[in-house]
C-alpha cells in the first residue's frame, strides 16, 4: 500500500469536486436544505385542529367542557352546529377535522352521578392524523373526568373523613415537551449522512468510467485497492463535515439538545460510514453511467428509509416485514443516534446495535472492495 499514491488520488478527487459547482451545492447546500424541509415539514405534531361543536345540552357543564377543548391549545372551534345535517355537511366538505357532539341531558346525568354520554366524530381520511386527534381528545376528556371525580371525592371526604385522596402525576422522560422535532432531526442527520456518502461515492467512480479516465488510472502503477481508498476517503471526510454542519444547525437553530457524548456520536457515525461507502462502491461496480448509479442508489435508499423506523415504528409493521428490517443497517444507526441524542446512551446501552452495525459495515465494505478490485483488475 503506497499512501503517497492514495493521497494523490484524494487530492485529484477533492480538486474535481471543488471545480464542480453543482457538486458543491449537492454536498453542502442540499443537506442543510433537507434538514430544514424534514425538520419543519415532517412532523407528527397536530395543532390547530379544526373543530365544530354540536351542543344540544346548552348548559354550563357543556360550555365548560367545550372551553376545556379550546383552551387545550390543540382544538380551534370554527363552527357551531345546530342539526345533524350540518354535522354531515362539515365533515363531507372537509371544513372540520372533528365534531364534538354533546347530547341532551348531559349535565343532568352528571349531577345524578350517572355515566354521561358524549360523542366525538373524526375525519378518518388520514388515519395517522385521526389517531393523533383522538389521543388529544381523550386526554382532554380524561382531565375533565378527573376534575369531576376529584370534586366528588372531596365531597365524600368532607362527609366521611375516610376517603383517601389520589395524587397521580405524569412524568415524561427524554422528550418532556413531546416535540416531534426532537425525534425527527436526529433521523434526518442519519439520512443525510447515508444519502451523501452512498450517492456521491458511486457517482464519483462511475464518472471515471463515463469520461474514460478509469482506464488511464488502471494502466498507472496505482493498485485497485489504492484507487478505491483514494476515491472513497474524500467522501468519508465530506460526510463527517456535513454531519458537523447539520449538527450545529440542529442544536442552534432547532434547539435539539444532545444528551449524550458528541465524541461517541462521531465515532459511531464513522462506523456507519463503512456501510454506506461499501454500498457506494458496490453500486459503482454494477453501474455504467451516472444516471444508472443514481437510480440504483434510489432503490437502495427508499427501502432503507421506509424500513429503518425513521418515519414509521418498526413495531407497527407486519411480523414478516419486521424480520426484513433486521437486514437494514440504517435501522441500527437510527437507534444509536436517537439513543445518544434523546437518552444520553453510552456504549453500555448501545453495544448490541454497535456490534451488529460493525458486522454489517465490515462485511459490506470487504465484499464491495473485493468486487471493485475484480472489476478494475
Amino acid at each position: 500500500m503506497n499512501w503517497r499514491r492514495v493521497w494523490r488520488v484524494i487530492i485529484k478527487e477533492l480538486t474535481q469536486i471543488r471545480r464542480d459547482k453543482r457538486m458543491l451545492m449537492v454536498i453542502f447546500a442540499m443537506p442543510i436544505l433537507q434538514l430544514f424541509i424534514f425538520g419543519y415539514a415532517v412532523s407528527t405534531d397536530v395543532n390547530h385542529i379544526l373543530t365544530a361543536v354540536y351542543d344540544e345540552d346548552r348548559t354550563s357543564d357543556s360550555r365548560q367542557l367545550i372551553e376545556r377543548f379550546t383552551r387545550s391549545g390543540y382544538f380551534d372551534e370554527v363552527a357551531y352546529l345546530t342539526s345533524d345535517a350540518q354535522v354531515n355537511h362539515v365533515l363531507d366538505t372537509g371544513q372540520v377535522q372533528m365534531v364534538l357532539h354533546i347530547p341532551r341531558r348531559f349535565a343532568h346525568a352528571l349531577r345524578r352521578q350517572r355515566p354521561a354520554q358524549l360523542q366525538t366524530i373524526l375525519d378518518g381520511t388520514d388515519s395517522m392524523t385521526a389517531l393523533i386527534v383522538a389521543g388529544y381528545a381523550n386526554a382532554v376528556l380524561r382531565q375533565y373526568t378527573a376534575r369531576i371525580t376529584i370534586e366528588r371525592l372531596n365531597h365524600l371526604r368532607a362527609a366521611t373523613q375516610r376517603v383517601p385522596g389520589l395524587d397521580a402525576r405524569l412524568r415524561i422522560w427524554y422528550n418532556p415537551e413531546l416535540k416531534s422535532v426532537n425525534f425527527m432531526v436526529p433521523g434526518v442527520l442519519c439520512l443525510i449522512l447515508f444519502i451523501v456518502t452512498l450517492t456521491m461515492t458511486s457517482m464519483a467512480i462511475v464518472r471515471e468510467k463515463e469520461i474514460g479516465t478509469l482506464e488511464q488510472l488502471i494502466v498507472t502503477p496505482i493498485t485497485p485497492r489504492e484507487l478505491m481508498l483514494g476515491k472513497t476517503l474524500p467522501f468519508l471526510f465530506i460526510g463527517l463535515l456535513d454531519m458537523a454542519v447539520v449538527l450545529l444547525v440542529a442544536v442552534y437553530w432547532f434547539h435539539v439538545r444532545v444528551a449524550g457524548s458528541i465524541t461517541l456520536l462521531f465515532l459511531l457515525s464513522l462506523l456507519f460510514l463503512f456501510t454506506s461507502l461499501g454500498l457506494g462502491i458496490f453500486v459503482s461496480t454494477i453501474s455504467k453511467t451516472q444516471q444508472e448509479a443514481t437510480l440504483t442508489s434510489f432503490f437502495i435508499l427508499q427501502p432503507s428509509i421506509i424500513l429503518s423506523g425513521y418515519m414509521f415504528p418498526v413495531e407497527n409493521m407486519p411480523v414478516a416485514i419486521q424480520w426484513v428490517t433486521y437486514l437494514i443497517p440504517l435501522r441500527y444507526f437510527l437507534e444509536i443516534i436517537r439513543g445518544i441524542f434523546l437518552k444520553g446512551n453510552g456504549l453500555s446501552q448501545l453495544w448490541p446495535q454497535v456490534l451488529i452495525l460493525a458486522i454489517f459495515g465490515v462485511t459490506i465494505l470487504l465484499l464491495s472492495a473485493a468486487r471493485f478490485s475484480k472489476r478494475v483488475g
